[in-house]
């Protein structure tokens, strides 16, 4: 043993140093100020507030198109014959939905409802991929007749297909879904064919051999938010093995490839340390996962490639602003910025969830659905020169659930001041409902810099005009 051995010595000096210096010395920080949000593309929050009404969902097409085009040029630069498809789930506002189609991407759509729509909207049938574990027997008709892709999720409903392809003349390109483990991301075995035990072999066989079929796409999707991209990887070596066997077994080579969705945006899930730049892989990696395997093939077996992407492309065109209502929590000092080791911040530690700084907004988890998952983030739209401090966001909802952000560092704001949250654009509009409230307006921010109405805000008249009384009740 060394004799002359010291051990370390802890100073004191990081705890008197300012609050600030702790800010400095982290190269993710973002400062002690928080980040404000009183602009979007150019345009004031509080006036589109005062114009339109509190809450309000806001689109930014200027991120979208950006978005769009980032993500082609990531898959078209590695491997050309990349076609794209828009999924209407993740948001089916026509605005946003017409910006997809002018832009190039051909319609995913997941229900009766939704193919109505993008029918509505312009999509030839030849332009709409119709997934979904339920389709009806009458869509599906539909579907056949107008020359829509069907990928067929199950033996029942490829049973109902091929008894209405005996109603019909010509013959069908149809495709089928499977579902793949890929070791890498949690199984989704809800939809499509099993792989593993061997019913994905007999179903491609069975469609192959059907003398009014056509098997055009193999479709996997291997989950939402994925942030490892060599699971599209794996994902794509198992379809191509696939594909070879049923190739080798029938002498018919698929056409396409479908890998669906699932790429993440550029946001944060409850419990995850960010920021989101730094713990998201960029969409470029995703495309290199799936190009290296479909260019290790000789040119003239590589596959048409398709990929149904969302919340990747529209999540961060997305915005809700609201207005805080009111403020609870008992009141508290600022902590002194001169020391680190203030006896106020310890105090502010230590104090129990009832006691906590809280801000009611005026728009709750009705409106922000993915706020149960996601950490989504709130921006004041003005700059307050104090410390943030552990505060909880509630909702405006008459049921203690209603939480949008249990725990986010927020400066001291009033009754009055408005928070934005971003991103919000994927699934949350889709999936908001008129519990207690009704749903706000929604606006689109052009390329020019306007402000576009693409939706106004609901009346009872909308919700009524469903609903009929019986005669005994008229009365």
């Amino acid at each position: 043993m060394n004799d002359a051995y010291q051990g370390p010595t802890i100073t004191s000096e990081l705890g008197r140093l300012p609050i600030e210096a702790a800010a400095d010395r982290n190269r993710l920080s973002r400062g002690t100020a928080g980040e404000v949000l009183d602009m979007i593309d150019g345009v004031s929050v509080v006036e589109l507030l005062r114009d339109h009404g509190s809450p309000l969902f806001v689109f930014s097409e200027a991120t979208l198109h950006r978005k769009l085009r980032h993500f082609r040029e990531a898959f078209t630069s590695r491997y050309k014959t990349t076609s794209f498809a828009w999924s209407f789930k993740t948001n089916r506002l026509d605005a946003i939905c017409k910006i997809m189609k002018d832009e190039g991407w051909i319609a995913e759509v997941v229900s009766d409802f939704e193919y109505q729509k993008a029918r509505r909207l312009g999509y030839e049938g030849s332009q709409i991929v119709y997934n979904g574990p339920y389709k009806s027997r009458s869509s599906l008709k539909m579907a056949l007749q107008e020359g829509a892709l069907i990928q067929i999720d199950s033996w029942d409903e490829l049973a109902v297909v091929e008894d209405l392809a005996e109603e019909l003349d010509g013959t069908f390109d149809v495709g089928m879904r499977v579902w793949v483990t890929t070791g890498h991301a949690p199984i989704w075995s809800k939809f499509g064919f099993s792989l593993t035990n061997g019913e994905a072999q007999q179903a491609a066989r069975r469609i192959i051999r059907h003398p009014r079929f056509r098997l055009h796409t193999i479709h996997c999707h291997v989950g939402t938010y994925v942030l490892d991209p060599e699971t599209y990887g794996v994902a794509t070596q198992i379809l191509l093995g696939l594909r070879k066997n049923l190739s080798d077994d029938t002498g018919r080579l698929v056409p396409c490839l479908n890998l669906g969705g699932g790429f993440p945006s550029n946001s944060l899930l409850h419990g995850m340390i960010g920021p989101a730049e730094v713990v998201v892989p960029p969409i470029e990696d995703y495309a290199d996962a799936i190009a290296t395997e479909l260019n290790a093939l000789p040119k003239r077996d590589r596959p048409l490639l398709r990929l149904e992407a969302g919340r990747s492309l529209v999540d961060e065109a997305g915005y809700l602003a609201t207005t805080i209502v009111a403020v609870k929590g008992g009141p508290r000092p600022d902590a002194p910025a001169e020391s680190l080791s203030s006896i106020v911040v310890k105090e502010q530690m230590l104090l129990s969830d009832t006691a906590r700084l809280s801000y009611v907004l005026d728009a709750g988890v009705h409106l922000l659905f993915t706020a149960n998952w996601f950490a989504i983030q709130p921006y004041p739209c003005r700059r307050v020169e104090s410390l943030p401090v552990p505060t909880r966001l509630l909702g405006c909802l008459c049921m203690e659930i209603d939480v949008i952000r249990d725990h986010v560092d927020l400066p001291r704001l009033q009754t009055g001041d408005h928070l934005t949250f971003h991103p919000v654009g994927a699934y949350n509009f889709d999936q908001s409902m008129q519990f207690i409230y009704l749903r706000p307006a929604v606006v689109l921010i052009g390329t020019d810099r306007k402000v576009h109405q693409i939706r106004r805000k609901e009346t009872l008249d909308d919700i009524e005009s469903a609903e009929m009384l019986p005669a005994h009740l008229s009365g």
